[in-house]
Order: structure tokens, then sequence, then C-alpha cells
């Protein structure tokens, strides 16, 4: 959410932060909707002070005993009752007229972010890691998970539809084990809280994290008014919402590991195959509530902490800075990861970490107070993946593929996996 105050102060400064995203100029528009609410504030104020007068004058008149003319001021208070609730009404659609367009309106993006308007602009940041080479020619993952017997789309398409999976024994269990493995380098390694968050989110919370209004179309809504979440974002950088921090309380750092819902409404006919986009998957995710000189520097220290899990797992990958044009809503800065898949043959991206600045906090009302200053500040919000557990597996699969069609194991992931270091076709004890 962006202060119509910066952009009074600054009007050409947003305009430029707005055409680097590829958005034509709005500051105009929106100080005239403000010099709009500005009117209808001062013509409510000008007629509540108008009325208090008038209060004054009647206690006047009764003290002096001219009840003739208290009953004339009485009867002009009466009117002006109904012109103060005009004078509201006005100035609360005007306010909300002008929060709906600033709403609408996608942060700024930082100076030293690329330019460009698609991921065409992007620009490597560095790389990590060489891709293997197979002696074979290597599978797609879900050629592997399927020939496995563990992955099962059509079981899946019976009870759900498309872009679902069921995974059954070996892949099952990895998945548990890389949820569990990313939390306890988080939480171990680099400080993060590990926190159960509900699935279930009201529109506020939504609307705090920029899902909402833009992107309702990309969610899932209950009939009673729920949304399930498309990230643990939504509901771990609410947890501060409408609060104010102490300074010695920040950095707050907080990982989830949960289920993630999205319609795909904009992905129609891309990545049909395989566990790549889907309407349901998990994900582990970081987020951060910092003081506003601290969320550069945390930007890189959450991003070192995503980048961490890949290491350990031995998977080779390359992190991208995202040009202007190929942000996220919210995002002033992001770092795309992207690991490499030998069976696309392509780097795809596995995890998004994003500083968003202020932007998040003043939609959600979330302050600190500075120490041994007056008054409060914003804080600054940041997210990431840490990472996307179906995609991890993919990327697993793909890159310790065997040439009789098993998995090997990753040793980090070994006691995870209580000791297995190879995944084989799927076998049922029925004993």
């Amino acid at each position: 959410m962006h202060d119509i105050r910066d952009i009074r102060e600054n009007p050409q400064a947003f305009d430029r932060g707005l055409a680097r995203r590829g958005l034509p100029p709005l500051s105009e528009s929106l100080i005239s909707k403000d010099d709009v609410r500005r009117s209808h504030v001062a013509a409510h104020q000008q007629a509540q002070e108008n009325r208090n007068a008038l209060s004054r004058e009647i206690g006047a008149a009764k003290k002096a005993g001219d009840e003739a003319r208290a009953g004339e001021l009485m009867r002009e208070v009466a009117e002006l009752k109904g012109l103060i609730e005009a004078c509201k009404t006005l100035e609360e659609m005007a306010v909300r007229e002008l929060d709906e367009a600033l709403a609408s309106i996608p942060n700024l993006p930082l100076e030293d972010v690329p330019e460009g308007k698609d991921e065409a602009g992007n620009v490597l940041r560095h790389a990590h890691g060489t891709p293997k080479t197979f002696p074979f020619k290597p599978r797609q993952h879900f050629e592997v998970g399927q020939s496995l017997g563990l992955m099962d789309f059509e079981a899946a398409a019976k009870i759900s539809g498309s872009r679902f999976v069921v995974l059954k024994g070996g892949l099952a269990r990895l998945e548990r084990a890389l949820a569990q493995f990313m939390l306890d380098v988080h939480t171990r390694s680099f400080g993060y809280l590990e926190v159960s968050p509900p699935a279930l989110v009201r529109d506020h919370a939504m609307y705090g994290t920029g899902q909402l209004p833009k992107f309702a179309d990309d969610l899932y809504r209950t009939t009673d008014g729920f949304w399930l979440i498309p990230t643990a974002e939504v509901s771990l950088t609410n947890l501060v919402r409408e609060s104010i921090l102490s300074e010695e309380e920040l950095p707050i750092r907080f990982t989830a590991w949960t289920q993630c819902f999205r319609s795909e409404a904009g992905a129609a006919g891309r990545d049909m195959r395989g566990m790549i986009r889907q309407h349901q998957f998990s994900k582990v995710e970081l987020v951060s509530i910092t003081a506003p000189e601290e969320s550069r520097a945390e930007h890189e220290r959450m991003l070192s902490a995503a980048e961490e899990v890949l290491k350990r797992l031995e998977l080779p990958y390359r992190v991208m800075t995202l040009c202007a044009g190929d942000m996220g809503f919210s995002s002033t800065k992001t770092y795309d990861i992207e690991v490499w898949l030998p069976g696309q043959e392509a780097y795809r991206e596995i995890s998004s970490v994003s500083v968003c600045g202020d932007f998040q906090a003043r939609r959600m009302n979330a302050r600190y107070r500075p120490a041994g200053g007056k008054g409060t500040r914003f804080v600054h919000t940041l997210n990431g993946s840490g990472l996307a557990v179906g995609r991890t597996m993919v990327a697993i699969l793909e890159n310790f593929q065997n040439e009789d069609g098993t998995v090997t194991v990753p040793a980090s992931l070994v006691p995870y996996m209580g000791g297995e270091d190879r995944i084989g076709p799927v076998t049922w004890d029925r004993s």
C-alpha cells in the first residue's frame, strides 16, 4: 500500500517507478482523488465545528433565560445534524475510492532492480554447482515417479481432476522428509521460529499481504468466506498485523510447512504434466519482520538460507535478480532461485525471495517503536520459499535418477528417510 503523502511530495518519482513496472503515470489521478477526500474532510470538520459553536450558544441562551433564542438555535443544530451525516458519508466514500485505487497499485522497484518488461530482463546473480552428466538420457520426474509406481496422476484425477497427484510409498515419505529437513535447516542454522499456522484465512489477511483484491481469481474461497492460503506468507506475515512491536523484538523470523492452494487461473496449458504446477502443493515458507534499515541485509540472509537447502541436497542451481517488470505485486526486489532439471534440460524456479519494504505493513498496520525515539514506524516485511517441497522432489528425482529406474537419496536426507538411501518400485507389506 502506498502512502498518498509520499505521492503528493514526490509525484515524478512515483510515476517513474510505475513506468519501470510497465504502468502509466497515476500520481495526478491519485492526488485528485485525495483532493476530493480532503475537501470532504474539511466540510465535515466545519459542520461539526458549527454544531459545537451553536451548542455553546444554546447553553448561553438558556442561562440568560432566552428560550426563544435557544429554540431557534436548537432547530439550526437539528438541521446541521443532517448535513454532518451527509458530509460523513461523502468523506467515507472518498476515502474508500482513494484506498481502493491505492490498493490496486503494485510496489515500486528499488533503484538497483534491473530494467525489463518480463523474464527476458532478469539478470543472473550467480550460479552454484555443475549439472551432472548422465550415461543415459535422463527422464522427466513424472516418468521416473510413474515407472516406480509411486506417482499417480490418474488416481488423483478421479478424485479431484487435473493438476493433482497422489504420492505413495517412498515418494510420500520423501515429501515428508524434505519438509522436516528444510525446517531443521531454517530453525537450527538460521534461527527461524517454526510455526503451524491456519490454512484458512479471512479477507483482511489476504488483503494485508497483497493477494486481494488483485489476485482473487487465482485463489480458492470457501462458501462461508474463508480463503485457502496460496502460501504461508499470508498467515505468517499477518501474525504481526495491527501490532506495535518494540525495536528490541526485531528481527522476527518465522518458518512454516503448509499445504498451499492456487487455482493457476493464468496458467492454462502450462506444465500440465507432472508436479511443477499443481492446485495443491506443500511448501516451507520463510518470513522476516525487520526495522527498515535492516531489511536489505535480511534479504541477503534469507536468500542464503534458501540456498543452503539446495547446497546440502547437492542440487545445481542459479540465482536470478528479477527485473522490474517481472516482480510480484508486493515486492520491491526479488531473487528467484532456479534449480537445474536434467529431464527438462532447463532451470526452473524453486524459490522466490522478496523484500517488500513497508508495502505490506501499511496494509496490515504493523508498526514498531524505535528504541529511544518518539512515535512509531512501519516495519519492513520479507518472504521467501525455503523451499517449494514438490519442486524440490522434482529436482531430486531428475538429478538423482539411476539407469535402472531407482532414485538415490541425497546423503543429507538419508537420516530423514529412516536410513534408506535408495527409492525403488512400490512394495506393500500386507502382513
